[in-house]
């Protein structure tokens, strides 16, 4: 559901939490925080500042549904491409970029932006250049994904007043799909699949977003071996769920997902190398804290992350530790940050929660 945009209607507002709870379908119940939101767009009746129950309001899935909590919702619609998104809905003109694009990134891209038909954007929607766009050594491509996301959004708001309430309006591409969007083309070399409508689908998507990659697309069709087998995709996926979690040192992982929060221990284990014991720690916490990241990546971790590192007595090796982890999240498509090392010696990490975790993902499938 992630990213579709529906009819939904509003079951009931709570003033004290300023939040609304209304239905997506028949039986799909949805959270709406009222925080900060630009003016909902009503589809029964003109807005008058209040929202109430039986009303019926455009949204977005902006989170899944985690385990016993809802999806989240939001009134402020968003279309993503490859190198922008486009906010329909919010306040008209703002052109906003990424952190992760440096001064001279942003003066060029500005540059291929002075277009009249891009302005003409700019007098209805709000832009936001994304980190692919550093990639562009010249603008149509940037030009022309905004363009599809303006018709895009000009399609889908004509129609919505004649839609009926539980209806949806927009399904976004299929989540691998965005993945090869989202993902610098340098980072891969193929897209293999065993699937013929996989296949078919990847070729369509690509030929439109991304028609340089179009060649690494690869179907896969030796009867002699499965896909799965030739990559050892069952033992990674159960790797990747799998509570130890081993260092290269010999040291290992405890992670440990809960309701609230997820928990990670780290232990020296096996490790049995000669440095002085300061330097042991260490080092085991810096080969941790990237494997920690990597971790949260693979099997999409999110919330409140708790981590006890080995302790360590040195002010200035904490801080090395937690210097190195906040590099190692960076790398993190998702926004993770470090938090702050309590009194106790725990790091706190926190790690905005888009999809499920790949645990309840493949429980889902079993």
């Amino acid at each position: 559901m992630l990213g579709s945009i529906y009819v939904g209607k509003v079951n009931n507002v709570v003033k004290n939490i300023n939040a609304a709870f209304l239905e997506l379908t028949k039986g799909q119940r949805a959270f709406l925080s009222l925080d900060n939101r630009n003016e909902p767009r009503l589809l029964n009746r003109p807005y008058d500042g209040r929202l109430l129950a039986g009303d019926e309001v455009l949204v977005q899935v902006e989170k899944e549904a985690v385990k016993t909590k809802d999806p989240v919702v939001t009134t402020e619609l968003s279309f993503s491409g490859r190198y922008a998104v486009l906010l329909p809905t919010g306040c008209p003109g703002r052109l906003i970029f990424s952190g992760k694009l440096d001064n001279s990134c942003r003066k060029i891209l500005k540059g291929f932006l002075e277009r009249e038909e891009i302005k003409n954007v700019l007098e209805r929607s709000s832009l936001i250049i994304r980190t692919n766009a550093s990639e562009l050594t010249e603008g149509e491509p940037l030009v022309q994904d905004i363009l599809r996301l303006d018709s895009l959004a000009g399609q889908i708001l004509s129609v919505a007043g004649t839609r009926t309430c539980y209806s949806c309006l927009y399904r976004p591409a299929s989540a691998y799909l965005t993945e090869i969007r989202d993902t610098y083309h340098d980072q891969y070399d193929a897209i293999v699949t065993d699937s013929p409508d996989l296949y078919e689908e990847a070729r369509l998507f690509l030929e439109q977003q991304c028609p340089g990659e179009l060649h690494k697309l690869k179907l896969y069709q030796d009867p002699s071996v499965t896909l799965m087998n030739l990559y050892g995709l069952s033992a990674k996926l159960r790797e990747a769920t799998e509570t130890r979690v081993w260092l290269k040192s010999g040291g290992y992982l405890v992670v440990e997902p809960t309701e609230a929060l997820t928990v990670i221990d780290v232990n020296s284990g096996k490790y049995s190398g000669k440095k002085a014991i300061r330097d042991t720690f260490r080092l085991i916490n810096l080969e941790a804290a990237a494997e920690i990241a990597r971790q949260l990546r693979l099997r999409n971790l999110s919330g409140i992350i708790i981590v006890d590192f080995i302790n360590m007595e040195d002010s200035a090796d904490k801080q090395e530790l937690l210097q190195a982890l906040s590099r190692e999240l960076r790398q993190d498509p998702v926004k993770a940050v470090v938090v702050d090392m309590t009194p106790l010696g725990l790091v706190e990490i926190t790690r905005k929660k888009i999809r499920r975790p790949l645990r309840e993902q493949l429980n889902e499938t079993d």
